[in-house]
């Protein structure tokens, strides 16, 4: 009777041997499986890392680009539809002498204007602008400046705005100042918006330059 107990406890015994030696296999396996999992998500990671650096990378690229090309283009908004009459660069070039009463005979070398890409303007609705490229950037930094000393310019009853061509990107990122410089003129401080996006205020004879909205808050 013993003798069939103690062989029925080997054999259970065995059993279990076999089934730990099992489990152990098993998890052996599911071991070297998830260092090959981990492997692999860590050789994923790095390439997602490379890809989006890369693509940072372009993203920036392009975008210097399209900064530079645009460089010497000014937008300029409020003439009515058609009045160019085919010739944009010919009209502005009157035009804009005459608004900003430059000397006569003042060549502003206008390389090419063209209106921008869209349908004709139904009639109450805002006109497309006129996008300019000039062939100095001095000059386009002069027609910039004289405008904003200006201030009001009215052409025939139309209220003429003229801007720098910025990108979408750069637009974006000057339109942040816009509820701070709102607070800054109903509190009369003086303040510049200067390329690409950079707020100087300037208060009691100092001034202090933000990049970020939420900073030129905190001052104001």
């Amino acid at each position: 009777m013993k003798k069939r107990q103690g062989k029925k406890m080997s054999s259970t015994v065995v059993e279990i041997k076999d089934t730990n030696k099992s489990i152990l296999d098993r998890l052996a396996t599911i071991d070297t499986h998830l260092m090959e999992t981990d492997n692999r998500l860590v050789a994923a990671e790095s390439q997602i890392s490379k890809l989006t650096r890369e693509v940072e990378d372009q993203r920036t690229h392009l975008d210097d680009q399209e900064k530079c090309a645009r460089w010497n283009n000014l937008r300029i908004l409020g003439f009515p539809e058609g009045i160019e009459q085919g010739n944009p660069s010919r009209f502005l070039e009157e035009a804009l002498s005459l608004l900003l009463e430059f000397p006569e005979g003042t060549k502003l070398e206008i390389e090419r204007a063209h209106c921008s890409l869209g349908l004709k303007s139904a009639a109450g609705q805002r006109p497309h602008p006129f996008i300019v490229k000039f062939l100095w950037f001095p000059m386009k930094e002069k027609i910039l400046r004289t405008a904003w000393e200006k201030g009001m310019l009215d052409w025939e009853g139309q209220k003429i705005l003229i801007f720098p061509d910025l990108s979408r990107d750069l637009q974006e990122r000057r339109r942040q100042f816009l509820k701070v410089k709102q607070m800054l003129q109903d509190k009369k401080i003086k303040y510049g918006l200067y390329y690409p996006a950079t707020l100087k205020i300037t208060c009691n004879g100092d001034t202090a330059s933000y990049t970020s909205a939420e900073a030129a808050e905190k001052f104001v």
